[in-house]
C-alpha cells in the first residue's frame, strides 16, 4: 500500500496548515475560554475554499480526494479541534450524505451554497435516549394526506446546530426497528424547529454544539432525502464511517499538536540543572506519544486510501477511530503530565487539549461501540 503524498497533497497540506497557524491557532485559548464561537476561522475556511474541499468540483466544491479530505482535517484539528468539528460534519457527515443519496435536485439545491459556506450543514441523529442505539430513534415524521410530512422530536449535542442552515433530520417514518427510519434535509429556519445552543461543556467549548426541537415541523416530499423511506439507517451509517475517518484524522492533529507542545516546553525548560527533556521518564513521554502519533496517522490515511480505491472501509474506519481517539487522550495527558503544575492552568494549551481529546472517546461511536464493530466483524458473532 503506497501512501506517499502526491505534489498535490503536500501542497494541500502545506497550505492548510500555514492557514491554520495564522488564522486558528491564535485565538483558540481564548476562544475556549469565553466559549467564544471561532468566528474569525469560519471566515477564513469560506476565503480560502476549505469549507467546501470536498464538495464536487461540479457543485462549486474543490473536489478533493479522501486523502487530501484527512490531510485538511489532521491539520484543523491540530490547531483547534473546535473548528476542525465545525468543518468535519458539514462536509464529511452532511455533504458527503447529500452527495452519495441525495438526488439530482437536492444536490443542485444545496451542495453549490455548502461548498462556498453560505449554508452550513448539522446532522441530526443523537437523541437524549438513542445515541449508540439510532436504530430506536424516537423523532417522528408523519406523512400527510398532501405528501408533506410533519416532523416532532428531540436531538441531541448536535455540532453546527444553531448555526446550520440545513439539518439532516433522521426521523421515523415506519415501524420499529431500522427499516422505519428516513432522512430529511430541513431547512433550518422552517416553522416549528428550535435550536438550542448547549454551554458548559467539558471540552470543545467555542464549538457550536445545541439541543434540536422539533415541534410540528412541515416539510415537503422533496425534503426526503433520495426520494425514498426508509433509508434513514442506511445514509447515518454510511456517514458515521466518514465521520470515523475524519475523527481518527482530527485526533491525530490534536495529538501531533499536544506532541510538539511538550517536546517544545521540556527542551526549554530546566531542572536538576539541565532542560527536563534531558530526563529519561520525560523522553518516555515523548516517545511513546511520537510512536502512537505516527500509527494514529497510518491507521487513518489507510481509511482514505481504501475509499479512494472504491474498498470497503467500514472497519478500517472503526480501527481508526478507536485507536487515534484514545490515542490524543493519552498524547493530551502526557502534555499535561510534562508541564508539571503549569499544565493544569490555561495560561498553556495541555489542558485544552485534554478536555477537547476526551469527548472523542465518546461520538461517533463511543469507544467501547468501536471494539463491537471491531470483534463482530472479525469473528462473525455480534455481541448485542
Amino acid at each position: 500500500m503506497d501512501l506517499t503524498l502526491s505534489p498535490e497533497q503536500h501542497a494541500v497540506r502545506k497550505a492548510v496548515r500555514e492557514w491554520v497557524d495564522d488564522v486558528v491557532v491564535p485565538p483558540a485559548l481564548r476562544n475556549d475560554r469565553e466559549e467564544r464561537f471561532p468566528q474569525e476561522a469560519l471566515d477564513g475556511l469560506r476565503q480560502t475554499g476549505f469549507i467546501g474541499m470536498s464538495i464536487p468540483e461540479e457543485f462549486g466544491g474543490g473536489g478533493a480526494d479522501p486523502l487530501s479530505y484527512v490531510l485538511l482535517i489532521e491539520e484543523l484539528g491540530r490547531g483547534d479541534a473546535n473548528v476542525r468539528s465545525l468543518v468535519s460534519v458539514h462536509l464529511g457527515l452532511v455533504s458527503g450524505s447529500i452527495d452519495r443519496w441525495g438526488t439530482q435536485e437536492q444536490k443542485e439545491q444545496w451542495l453549490p451554497r455548502m461548498a462556498t459556506g453560505e449554508v452550513l450543514g448539522c446532522f441530526a441523529l443523537t437523541e437524549p435516549d438513542f445515541g449508540s442505539n439510532p436504530a430506536d430513534l424516537q423523532a417522528s415524521a408523519v406523512k400527510q394526506a398532501d405528501g408533506s410530512y410533519l416532523l416532532n422530536g428531540t436531538k441531541i449535542f448536535i455540532t453546527n446546530g444553531s448555526i446550520a442552515g440545513v439539518a439532516l433530520v433522521m426521523a421515523r417514518t415506519g415501524g420499529p426497528g431500522a427499516k422505519g427510519v428516513s432522512a430529511f434535509l430541513v431547512p433550518t429556519d422552517t416553522p416549528g424547529f428550535e435550536a438550542r445552543r448547549i454551554h458548559g461543556k467539558l471540552g470543545l467549548r467555542s464549538c457550536d454544539t445545541a439541543e434540536l426541537v422539533l415541534r410540528d415541523v412541515r416539510v415537503g416530499p422533496e425534503t426526503l432525502l433520495g426520494g425514498v423511506e426508509g433509508k434513514g439507517i442506511r445514509v447515518a451509517l454510511t456517514a458515521l464511517n466518514d465521520g470515523r475517518m475524519s475523527l481518527g484524522a482530527s485526533c491525530t492533529g490534536l495529538a501531533q499538536a499536544a506532541l510538539d507542545t511538550m517536546v517544545a516546553y521540556t527542551t526549554q525548560r530546566t531542572q536538576f540543572g539541565k532542560p527536563i527533556a534531558g530526563h529519561q521518564l520525560v523522553q518516555e513521554l515523548i516517545a511513546d506519544t511520537a510512536v502512537e502519533v505516527d500509527c494514529a496517522r497510518l491507521l487513518t490515511w489507510r481509511v482514505a486510501d481504501l475509499k479512494t480505491r472504491g474498498e470497503d472501509y467500514a472497519l478500517a474506519a472503526s480501527k481508526a477511530k478507536y485507536y487515534a481517539s484514545e490515542a490524543s487522550v493519552r498524547a493530551a495527558n502526557a502534555c499535561v503530565q510534562a508541564h508539571g503544575g503549569y499544565g493544569y492552568i490555561d495560561e498553556y494549551p495541555a489542558g485544552k487539549y485534554l478536555r477537547d481529546a476526551r469527548v472523542t472517546t465518546l461520538y461517533e461511536g463511543t469507544s467501547q461501540i468501536q471494539k463491537l464493530i471491531i470483534g463482530r466483524a472479525l469473528t462473525g458473532i455480534s455481541a448485542f
